[in-house]
């Protein structure tokens, strides 16, 4: 690996370390190992919503060096300098998965539960498989959408993969992401109908953003297909989904939050060492999109 590359990713994880340390954890309800009530996210989901923008919890200024790619380019020259930064991945097997989610989403109130994406609840780090009461592995980027599978690449990159109770994942299945539908079973405030799928408003700019992380890292040039969001929410195998004017909707309502900003570190720094751009700089959605 050149040096160059080196010196990024060490300069970065310091900065992230840096940040990491004026973080404040969000309250989440306490919850004992193996309990599945909801938790609550942090504030920041909710006061940046009613200004009608999206701010970034911690400085860009933090990953300069990383992003030095990217500086000053909108559209596709944007696009295309950012795919070129977070294609510099280490990649995971599926079965690593398990235990990077157990850190990557671990509860900050309790060290033994992860937080389930679309319920909101905190369940104990042991009970991963797939039987009711347990929470398996998400693709947020249904994986048959554009059928990778969980071959090593988009099937097992875990910036879209999440923990997620089963029966609630097996409801969102393959659906795309719109607004409107009926209460999802134990989905915390999930809403579902026939060919759509709306998660909770705390996490819904975290699934925008998961969506566009995908489409800037796989643009067909590495074996994968290319992934692309559009406003369609009848994509079936084919390698989009939507709603992209939707998502857009969701990342402006919902801003990065600590839980999200934390995550991002923790994949950097332990596992893939890549980041997911759209959390460090929320404002290169509109600039791309």
């Amino acid at each position: 690996m050149p040096a160059v590359r080196i010196r990024r990713r060490k300069s970065v994880a310091l900065a992230s370390a840096a940040v990491l340390a004026g973080l404040a954890v969000p309250a989440l309800t306490p919850a004992t190992a193996g309990a599945s009530a909801p938790a609550q996210e942090a504030p920041a989901h909710e006061a940046p919503a009613a200004q009608g923008r999206v701010a970034a919890v911690a400085a860009p200024a933090a990953y300069a060096d990383y992003y030095e790619g990217a500086e000053g380019k909108t559209g596709e020259a944007l696009k295309s300098a950012l795919h070129s930064i977070v294609s510099d991945q280490t990649k995971l097997s599926y079965s690593a998965v398990w235990n990077a989610l157990k850190e990557t989403d671990e509860d900050p109130s309790n060290s033994g539960n992860v937080i389930l994406l679309y319920s909101g609840a905190s369940r104990s780090k042991s009970l991963n498989g797939g039987d009711v009461g347990d929470w398996n592995r998400e693709h947020v980027w249904a994986k048959s959408h554009g059928d990778f599978g969980t071959s090593t690449g988009p099937g097992t990159d875990i910036h879209h993969l999440r923990p997620s109770d089963v029966q609630v994942n097996s409801i969102r299945g393959n659906k795309d992401f719109d607004n409107g539908g009926s209460t999802v079973t134990n989905g915390g405030g999930s809403l579902t109908d026939s060919d759509s799928f709306e998660p909770r408003d705390a996490v819904k700019g975290d699934v925008a953003r998961m969506i566009l992380y995908m489409a800037v890292r796989y643009e067909g040039t590495d074996g994968w297909p290319d992934l692309e969001p559009n406003d369609s929410v009848s994509n079936g195998s084919a390698p989009y989904i939507g709603k992209l004017s939707v998502l857009k909707e969701w990342h402006e309502q919902d801003p990065p939050d600590s839980f999200e900003q934390r995550r991002n570190d923790v994949i950097f720094e332990s596992y893939q060492h890549n980041r997911n751009p759209f959390i460090d700089h929320p404002e290169w959605v509109e600039a791309i999109w």
